[in-house]
């Protein structure tokens, strides 16, 4: 898809604006109340503030766009044309309306927010069919509107989970029979993207890195597999934790990662808004970076480095290295790679550096499009409503 011409990019965008209207649809069902209303959570957007935006950065960055056809070369700053929907920038920007801001601002009701995003698909694929078959630069923001609305799919996800309630749109990871852990001898590794096609600002550029002897899990570690961590009093000895990590417990109170009520003799958690027992096998999911790290501790190993991961994920797909199931914890803080230049998002990257720390991989719920091994997601050590999960290294 990173390099996908004018006709697939139009089945991928029409199919994407239907997974999101499928969500609407699923929002609506659950939550019965005036344009999707839902109680305030630090995390979270309001549903309706999403799916407006959703149109919003389609059309800010395709219809609006005067330099569309340059691509990532394009100034960022220059004019835009005005909007269909009267006042989207103050409603939309994510650059101008904070988090906390969100829900507070005025938004077009249910109707109007639905309306703008049959609009806003209807005229991107018009341009979308004008654009040059072959030329990177001209597809470029049609690419990236794609993955935008794909990844967005995902949070839509995350807040049904957060909001307790089942959609009926997404699964669950399977349960792995445990496999041994994989060795991987010293390599140089080449990190980041080659120039074509579609590549995320943090991606750039190529560069070789040289990666000792390691051994790696097979696969991310299971609810059984921290439970002994649990069983073992794991959430009451400091000297498994960062000091960081430490305090952090201090303030949350937490005995167990989000969204389990029980982790002694069996794992009882909230999926989406049901009290379930969790098979033992399946991945632990929702854990902090810092409960990741101190697991690892416990069981005297390591989180693994985003490029062994990535070198793992490449050389051992015919040796049972299993990935996808959950966003995966690294050692690694979120840096630009040499060469980096930040695309016409200017904060997508930048404003995360060297506070974030890389996850790789997928989940369950990451649409198909979206998986590469390449992809780099990050988050603060703290964030734990992903999808997330982690995989541990020898020391």
């Amino acid at each position: 898809m990173r390099r996908a011409g004018r006709e697939l990019l139009s089945l991928a965008l029409m199919d994407s604006r239907n997974h999101t209207l499928r969500w609407i649809s699923a929002f609506e069902r659950a939550l019965a109340t005036p344009d999707l209303a839902v109680p305030q959570q630090p995390e979270l957007s309001p549903p309706l503030w999403e799916l407006g935006h959703l149109g919003w950065f389609q059309e800010r960055w395709i219809a609006r766009n005067v330099q569309r056809q340059r691509g990532a070369r394009g100034d960022p700053s220059q004019a835009r044309l005005p909007s269909i929907l009267s006042d989207a920038d103050r409603c939309f920007d994510d650059a101008e309306v904070p988090h906390a801001a969100r829900w507070n601002v005025e938004l077009p009701d249910l109707a109007a927010t639905k309306q703008y995003l049959v609009d806003t698909l209807e005229t991107t694929l018009d341009l979308l069919d004008a654009a040059p078959e072959d030329d990177d630069d001209a597809l470029y923001f049609f690419r990236l509107a794609l993955f935008h609305e794909d990844l967005r799919g995902e949070l839509f996800a995350q807040m049904s989970r957060a909001l307790g309630f089942e959609s009926g749109l997404i699964g669950m990871p399977p349960s792995l029979n445990a496999r041994d852990a994989l060795l991987f001898p010293a390599t140089r590794w080449t990190l980041g993207c080659e120039p074509g096609g579609f590549v995320f600002d943090n991606e750039k550029w190529v560069h070789d890195v040289d990666v000792p002897e390691f051994e790696i899990d097979a696969q991310p570690v299971s609810w059984q597999q921290f439970a002994e961590f649990v069983e073992d009093g794991g959430y009451d000895r400091a000297e498994f934790w960062h000091p960081q990590g430490w305090q952090w417990l201090q303030r949350e109170g937490r005995r167990t990662p989000r969204h389990v009520d029980q982790l002694r003799h069996g794992v009882l958690a909230q999926r989406f808004g049901k009290l379930m027992r969790v098979p033992m096998a399946q991945p632990v999911m929702h854990p902090a970076r810092y409960e990741a790290d101190a697991r690892c501790r416990w069981a005297g190993r390591r989180l693994p480095s985003e490029v062994e991961w990535e070198a793992a994920a490449h050389q051992g797909a015919s040796r049972g290295f299993h990935w996808g199931d959950v966003w995966e914890w690294t050692a690694t803080t979120f840096r630009p790679y040499p060469g980096f230049a930040p695309g016409p998002m200017r904060d997508y990257s930048q404003s995360a550096f060297g506070t974030h720390k890389v996850l790789r991989g997928a989940s369950f719920a990451t649409r198909e499009r979206v998986r590469s091994p390449k992809f780099r997601r990050f988050a603060m050590p703290e964030r734990d409503e992903m999808f997330c999960g982690f995989r541990s290294c020898a020391l």
